[in-house]
C-alpha cells in the first residue's frame, strides 16, 4: 500500500471515529432529558423483556441508597472512575485474594445502556471513556435515575418498577427499606437471586446493605437527589 492510500485510509477511519463520537454525544445529551427506550443489554437478552420507567422522584429515599449503600458506597465523591478502588483491589490481587470488579454505578450504566457483556481491554476502556462523559453531561442525580430504571434484576427484568411489580405485586414507590435491600443485594447476579427466597448468606448481605445504609445515613445522597 502507497504512503498516499495509507493517509486516505487512515483520514477515513478518523472520519468515521468522529462522527461515532459525535453521535454518541448527541445520545447521551437526548437521554439526559427523556426516559430510555432500550439499551444494549436489553437488545442482547436472550429472554423477553420487562422494564418500566419510573422518576427517582417517585421512588423512596431507601431505594437509591440501598444500591449505593451495595454497589458503589463512594458514588457522590468519585469522577465516574473510582480510582481508591481500583487500587485496592489490585492490592487485595497482589495479597492473594481473588480479582474483584471495581466498577462504578457509573461505568455499570455506561455498560448497560452502550456496550456488551464479557471481559476485555477494549470494552473496558470503552466503559471508561462513556463513564467520564456520563458524569460530565448527566451529573450524578440523572446518572443513579437511569441505573436504577435499566440495571437488570432477574431474567428480562429491568429497572427497579419492573422489578418491584414482578416480585412483589407493587409498584416501586411503595418498596419498604428491607424489600429495597432485597432488591439491591440481586444486581451481581440477577438471573439466578430471589428477593423472596434468599440463601442465608445472601440474608446475611441484605441484613450488611441495611446497616451500611443506616451509617451512612438518609441524608447521604441528600445532594445528589436535589440536583
Amino acid at each position: 500500500m502507497t504512503k498516499k492510500r495509507k493517509s486516505s485510509l487512515l483520514s477515513k477511519v478518523w472520519y468515521i471515529l468522529w462522527r461515532l463520537a459525535l453521535l454518541m454525544v448527541l445520545i447521551v445529551l437526548l437521554f439526559r432529558f427523556v426516559p430510555l427506550p432500550t439499551t444494549a443489554f436489553m437488545l442482547q437478552s436472550p429472554y423477553p423483556v420487562t422494564q418500566k420507567w419510573i422518576s427517582i422522584d417517585k421512588l423512596p429515599s431507601s431505594m437509591p441508597l440501598a444500591v449505593v449503600a451495595s454497589e458503589d458506597q463512594r458514588f457522590p465523591e468519585h469522577i465516574g472512575v473510582d480510582f481508591t478502588a481500583i487500587i485496592n483491589a489490585i492490592e487485595q490481587y497482589s495479597d492473594g485474594d481473588g480479582l474483584r470488579g471495581a466498577s462504578t454505578i457509573t461505568q455499570q450504566t455506561a455498560k448497560n445502556i452502550f456496550l456488551w457483556s464479557g471481559r476485555s481491554f477494549i470494552r473496558k476502556g470503552l466503559e471508561v471513556g462513556l463513564a467520564f462523559s456520563l458524569e460530565g453531561l448527566w451529573g450524578k442525580r440523572r446518572i443513579l435515575e437511569v441505573y436504577l430504571n435499566v440495571a437488570e434484576f432477574g431474567k428480562g427484568i429491568y429497572g427497579v418498577e419492573a422489578a418491584s411489580r414482578h416480585y412483589y405485586g407493587k409498584s416501586a414507590s411503595q418498596l419498604t427499606t428491607r424489600q429495597a435491600a432485597q432488591l439491591a443485594v440481586l444486581l451481581p447476579s440477577p438471573k439466578t437471586r430471589d428477593p423472596r427466597n434468599l440463601t442465608a448468606n445472601l440474608n446475611l448481605r441484605v441484613t450488611w446493605i441495611e446497616r451500611q445504609m443506616r451509617q451512612l445515613g438518609t441524608d447521604y445522597l441528600k445532594s445528589i437527589l436535589e440536583e
